[in-house]
């Protein structure tokens, strides 16, 4: 169970398009390490969610909707995993440990900052 005296982080991922199509024995092996590591968190009480996001969507700006999310970077965000920490320090402790990076993740963590619900 989550602890609820702890802050909450966002580990939001961004994927660079990857120089080799990893073979579908590669992709088990990788996502095997995403398991492993979320399911590491989950015994520690750290895991509150997450999800991978599909490559298209929509982007509101204004008035305007437009197909996306398209940015002229070279990464496109892949997913997030919402955690409990108990300082920005420990969350990039975790988010380092992202089995991801190896094949060109990034990792941005950031702090939620809880809004006041009456």
């Amino acid at each position: 169970m989550p602890n609820p005296e702890k802050s909450q982080f966002l580990l939001v991922f961004r994927q660079a398009e990857l120089p080799v199509t990893p073979s579908p024995e590669e992709m088990q092996k990788i996502f095997g390490k995403w398991m492993e590591w979320v399911a590491q968190m989950k015994a520690e009480g750290r895991y509150l969610g997450g999800n991978r996001l599909y490559f298209t969507g929509a982007v509101i700006r204004g008035s305007a909707v437009t197909d996306g999310p398209y940015t002229e970077a070279k990464e496109t965000l892949s997913g997030y995993i919402l955690i409990t920490a108990d300082s920005p320090d420990e969350a990039l402790r975790i988010g380092k440990q992202c089995p991801g990076i190896a094949w060109g993740t990034s990792v941005e963590v950031r702090t939620i900052e809880p809004l006041p619900i009456t």
